[in-house]
């Protein structure tokens, strides 16, 4: 009555039941999506394949918001991902990044349009949103976490989870999702022109790039030999000199204007001759610039998101300061930045009033405490007529003259300093006779100077970490804005009183502190400044290593 079931049989049935989960086998799209995000979710160490899922919190909520329908189900769609993750080497960054083999390897096997959706189908949909998220990103925020290189970074833009989602599904909705990507970019002439730039540098990669000037004696006109052919022809290549008669050894007229030429653009100083800093900056190879491109255009990503139309931008590398108006610079001046040990921080606030025939008194925080430990109180040490020679005047607590003669200088410290340092208004005042204030905690601020032959240097990192400027009435006068009453004339009337005044600015201005080792003019040549205070490497570092999610940061707030 009973059919004997082979021994065979029954451990195949018993292996199969051992190896199947409790619940039903996915059958569905949304079923499959569920199943594979919900393990994502629930494992520490979220994995497809080889490929970490960094993005698999918001991933599952993504999902869930859809009902765990599949994100990708067109082949153009995919395609126009994987174009625009190709072409992301042109911002500077880095295809793999974004799972570039992984994916191309995988659409090799599983079609998207497949007629069957599959496990592999399942995963290869999850690996495509997670690169499409990690492009996204980066677009919009950089791929360096700013904050991790520099604690008192303080410019921050908003990201919250629902606004997140919502984008991600405007992106995926758009008729060209690759144009909808690149619209993530900074919409400002200066990201523009710095990745045409970068185009163009590849270019002369390509092309063999340069060969280096041997090193010599200063080449001057008149010169002639195997160097200024080696020269002519690294002046050739960046476009310097036009490309004919690349062999000419003479160092003529011509030559000479190009290296005035390559002087000027590079921040050098400009007197037509190749002594050793010309030199160093003619032998950075291209492949040096290259990254240096690659590095300011991630510094722009970090900032020129939604920027203001008014403002003032220092550009500290540069050593120059511009304000614009409607977008459009309307004054620029040079400036003098910190010495490397007391380097210039890199950040914005706004500058809220400006002060006339200003005084130099401690311990307000208009002298930094670091000044007067590391500067004043070591000068008076030496010479104790260093106070006099400034005009400054020491004040005890009670706000009478002290003779700095009578005090034993050697007692006093950073925070051992018990009296009040003044120096009276006037033109030999360190502040000079105006500044332009933006309370911070770095002590930093934009002010007139007394050393104005220093704006003669083409390196100009001379100050204690302040801007020194060398228009002040010009910008002065542009944001008063009050031509009857605040006129150059009429401010530099102002200074000879000799009274101190605070006059508040109608309404808050937003100033940059940046810093940018590269500009692109309006006529597309390229120009490389000295990076003084070696920040580069690290966003190199940080930009050629391995893909990292930011960590949530608290960014100090400008005011």
């Amino acid at each position: 009555m009973y059919r004997a079931i082979p021994a065979g049989a029954i451990l195949g049935v018993l292996l199969v039941c051992l190896n199947m989960p409790t619940w039903a086998q996915p059958t569905t799209e949304d079923e499959f999506m569920r199943s594979r995000i919900e393990t994502l979710r629930e494992v520490p160490d979220p994995h497809v394949g080889s490929e970490r899922i960094e993005a698999a919190v918001f991933l599952s909520e993504f999902y869930e918001s859809r009902g765990f329908q599949p994100v990708w189900q067109s082949a153009g769609q995919v395609e126009s991902l994987i174009s625009t993750i190709r072409e992301s080497k042109k911002e500077g960054l880095v295809p793999s990044d974004y799972l570039l083999e992984e994916l191309e390897r995988r659409l090799s096997e599983t079609p998207v349009e497949g007629p069957e959706f599959s496990p592999q189908r399942a995963d290869l949909d999850i690996l495509l949103t997670e690169s499409l998220l990690r492009l996204a990103y980066h677009f919009s925020f950089g791929k360096v976490d700013a904050k991790d290189l520099d604690s008192d970074w303080n410019f921050s833009r908003p990201l919250d989870r629902e606004g997140s989602l919502k984008a991600l599904q405007e992106i995926l909705s758009a008729n060209s999702l690759d144009q909808a990507l690149t619209q993530l970019l900074p919409n400002h002439d200066v990201y523009r022109k710095v990745r045409k730039a970068l185009a163009k540098y590849r270019q002369i990669e390509s092309a063999g790039g340069w060969q280096i000037v041997p090193a010599g004696p200063t080449l001057r006109s008149g010169d002639s030999g195997a160097r200024v052919v080696a020269l002519r022809q690294r002046l050739t290549a960046e476009g310097y000199v036009p490309k004919t008669d690349t062999a000419n050894e003479n160092f003529d007229e011509e030559l000479m204007e190009a290296v005035k030429h390559f002087q000027k653009l590079n921040f050098l100083g400009v007197d037509g001759a190749v002594g050793p800093g010309t030199l160093a900056a003619l032998n950075v190879p291209v492949e040096a610039r290259i990254d240096q491109l690659r590095v300011n255009l991630e510094r722009a990503r970090w900032v020129l998101h939604d920027i203001e139309s008014r403002f003032i931008v220092v550009d500290i590398a540069g050593f120059e300061s511009f304000y614009y108006n409607d977008s459009q610079p309307v004054w620029t001046s040079r400036v003098q930045v910190g010495k490397p040990y007391r380097a210039t921080p890199v950040f914005r606030d706004k500058i809220t009033y400006l002060v006339i025939n200003p005084t130099w008194t401690n311990p307000t925080w208009t002298l930094p405490p670091t000044i007067i430990a590391e500067d004043v109180i070591p000068a008076v040490r030496r010479d104790v007529s260093y106070l006099s020679q400034r005009n400054i005047k020491v004040l005890d607590r009670s706000g009478k003259i002290v003779d700095p003669k009578t005090l034993d200088w050697s007692k006093f410290s950073r925070n051992n300093f018990p009296y009040t340092l003044r120096q009276d208004p006037g033109p030999r005042n360190a502040l000079g006779q105006i500044k332009f204030m933006f309370p911070n905690p770095h002590f930093v601020y934009l002010h007139d100077t007394p050393s104005k032959s220093l704006f003669g240097r083409a390196g100009r990192a001379f100050s204690s970490g302040c801007i020194r400027v060398e228009k002040p009435v010009e910008l002065a006068e542009l944001l008063l804005n009050d031509p009857q009453r605040w006129s150059q004339e009429k401010i530099r009337e102002e200074f000879k009183t000799g009274k101190t005044r605070t006059v508040r600015l109608k309404e808050p201005l937003p100033v940059l502190l940046l810093y940018w080792t590269a500009r692109v003019y309006e006529n597309g040549a390229v120009g490389f400044k000295q990076d003084i205070y070696g920040r580069d490497a690290a966003i190199l570092k940080a930009l050629d290593g391995n893909f990292k999610v930011h960590q949530p940061h608290k960014a100090r707030a400008a005011k």
